[in-house]
């Protein structure tokens, strides 16, 4: 069936392709196409006018490369905030995205805290994994590792916070389980925030599918990515031919609301197109391995922030409560409406919260006030 063509030459396997390079970020099928209806050539330069007019992704700091322990080099870009007391705040990004899905955080924090934003391996500007190409398969662990290189190299020494989404936050967790000393009292990690993820039983996420449908995309899903991850130009081909079937996955499983500004969901497509086939097929196995429920322990007792939208599909929001639920301490913050893609879809709300966190954690080192700029955004408005 995969070497099958349809009407117009282009292979089953390459239309698949499309949608489950997305589902390994989260799509699935059952989603509605009606924007396939509206003309091709009028959305084409719909995409040119946001790309020309939006900033997302401009955002550049001192750029670092961090050499991880198998010799992949993980680009991280630093941002200094001279003279500003308080914690080193470090972003870790998510599957299929890369340190600019931060946008927002970033350009918040700017200039008023030293940040840092790196690449996982694979993504972004980071080097393609030296011991996957090596044979070796990838793990949440391997990315714990990642990110106590990237501290080492970059934090060397002083209070940080981190900061992880999705994928990022099971890195976060895997450094906890790593180096547990890290997060306790009198440790270098002073507050952690885990932004729609999950500590376990991925297998188990829905997906927002009936329960049959489920179980057969979960069943399915690997072998099938593995295989599109053999057939890397193919794959990249047809994505860019059905970019507007791509756009829908993306909207379905990003964002939990239609009313997304069109530029922040245009370049949420962007990020998520540039992820290559083969690295989704490297990183989607590694999902269903992840149980880091025995790590949250070592978080006990710092300030923690757990937030995830209410509509999050790939890691919907009781997955959240179960981590809450581990740290009675932890503020647990659920946005009413949105999706996966909750830095993206409800900036101030997440501005805010980590805003507040940051203060919390300050507090707990013992750095200090912040500048006025934290303070002032902790205490903006909700958003709607």
């Amino acid at each position: 069936m995969a070497e099958e063509s349809s009407a117009g030459g282009v292979s089953r396997a390459g239309l698949i392709g499309i949608s489950l390079g997305v589902l390994a970020a989260g799509a699935a099928a059952g989603v509605a196409i009606e924007r396939l209806t509206v003309g091709r050539a009028m959305r084409k330069r719909a995409r040119a006018e946001l790309d020309a007019a939006a900033a997302f992704g401009t955002l550049r700091g001192t750029a670092v490369t961090v050499t991880a322990a198998d010799g992949t080099g993980l680009y991280a870009e630093v941002d200094e905030a001279e003279g500003a007391p308080g914690p080193t705040v470090v972003f870790c990004h998510g599957y299929c995205l890369n340190q600019d899905s931060w946008h927002f955080q970033r350009a918040a924090l700017r200039g008023v805290l030293r940040t840092v934003f790196w690449d996982q391996r694979s993504h972004g500007r980071s080097e393609r994994s030296r011991s996957h190409l090596a044979g070796e398969p990838a793990s949440i662990d391997q990315l714990g590792a990642d990110l106590e290189a990237v501290l080492d190299a970059v934090v060397p020494e002083g209070p940080v916070v981190l900061v992880g989404h999705s994928m990022g936050g099971m890195t976060v967790m895997a450094l906890a389980d790593r180096r547990p000393e890290l997060f306790a009292p009198g440790g270098r990690v002073v507050g952690v925030a885990l932004l729609g993820t999950l500590a376990g039983d991925w297998d188990a996420v829905p997906l927002g599918l009936p329960a049959v449908g489920a179980k057969v995309v979960k069943r399915v899903a690997p072998g099938v990515v593995r295989a599109l991850g053999r057939q890397v130009e193919l794959v990249e081909a047809t994505r860019r031919w059905g970019s507007d079937l791509a756009a829908v996955f993306y909207r379905r499983f990003s964002f939990g609301s239609r009313d997304v500004d069109p530029s922040v969901a245009r370049f949420a497509d962007q990020l998520l197109d540039a992820t290559p086939i083969d690295v989704v097929a490297e990183f989607y196995p590694t999902f269903s391995a992840h149980d880091k429920r025995a790590a949250l322990a070592a978080m006990d007792g710092l300030p923690v922030l757990v937030l995830a939208g209410t509509k999050d599909l790939l890691t919907p929001p009781e997955y959240s409560e179960a981590i809450a639920a581990e740290l009675p301490g932890a503020r647990l913050v659920l946005v009413e409406g949105a999706g996966h893609l909750v830095m993206l879809e409800r900036p101030g709300t997440v501005d805010r919260e980590l805003a507040a966190l940051l203060e919390r954690a300050a507090e707990r080192a013992g750095t200090g006030p912040l500048p006025d700029a934290v303070r002032e955004l902790a205490q903006e408005q909700p958003e709607g």
